[in-house]
């Protein structure tokens, strides 16, 4: 595998990586994962205490039905939240797939892109590869998310990676997609993923599990976002078996637990 670096942190080739998830827009599936301002910077270091590696930031909705934001609105939100964070030492990514709001958060101490269009627009492909930092990409052909079943998740991801090879994008996570991103996207589609996921190391790049507390464990379950914490334990268990080299969620001393747990296992 080819090791990714975040700011000293090697993704791949070790433990998996923690990442938590502070979401700053309102407009979010799971209302309790939303942080406001004056709180961001106590969150953060909340998590980071209770074993997370990174931190990623994100200000817009894109779950199916959640009220759109302008650019100019995310790029709002993103840039005050980073503000509370400068110079702490926290290892920061931020979750953005316009090259506006990417090109504001870089004036900020930022380590990381998450891209969930899979640089499917040149113009924040050319920042992430001038600015030379590491990026997360998600599965895109026309829109972020849009692969309906597991084939189609991996021919997204083979022209994922092209696009990286043709930008000069060098250092990234592959993250396949789960979750609802379009509303023709079934539950099944997203367990077959995780069932297969193993079969994803065929790329040979880290691998995101990124399923915490996603609509298709509500399918299973019949629990609503706030109830999901076993569900999503119970499947990042499975992935993190599978390969996964980093995790995020929205519950980080519940997944510390389970990761030191299957370390522990692993090493019996």
């Amino acid at each position: 595998m080819q090791p990714c670096t975040v700011n000293k942190i090697q993704v791949g080739n070790s433990r998996p990586v923690l990442m938590g998830i502070i979401n700053i827009s309102p407009e979010s599936f799971f209302s309790g994962s939303y942080v406001p301002d004056d709180q961001i910077r106590c969150t953060a270091e909340d998590m980071i205490t209770h074993g997370a590696d990174i931190i990623d930031i994100g200000a817009r909705s894109t779950a199916p039905g959640s009220r759109i934001i302008s650019v100019n609105e995310e790029k709002e939100r993103l840039t005050a939240a980073l503000k509370t964070l400068d110079g702490t030492g926290i290892t920061v990514s931020v979750d953005t797939m316009y090259p506006e709001v990417l090109e504001a958060a870089l004036t900020h101490d930022i380590h990381m892109a998450n891209d969930i269009s899979g640089l499917l627009n040149p113009e924040i492909a050319q920042l992430i590869a001038d600015a030379g930092i590491p990026a997360i990409l998600m599965t895109a052909n026309q829109t972020p998310g849009d692969c309906c079943n597991f084939e189609e998740t991996m021919k997204s991801l083979h022209t994922v990676t092209d696009r990286a090879m043709i930008a000069g994008v060098q250092s990234y996570i592959l993250d396949p997609g789960v979750g609802r991103w379009i509303p023709e996207r079934t539950p099944e589609a997203d367990f077959e993923i995780c069932r297969r996921f193993q079969e994803l190391s065929v790329f040979d790049r880290p691998l995101l599990a990124a399923i915490s507390r996603k609509t298709f464990l509500g399918s299973a379950t019949g629990k609503n976002p706030e109830d999901r914490l076993a569900a999503t334990l119970a499947v990042t268990a499975g992935l993190v078996l599978s390969g996964a080299a980093m995790i995020r969620t929205h519950d980080i001393p519940e997944t510390m637990d389970l990761i030191n747990v299957i370390t522990a296992l692993q090493a019996a």
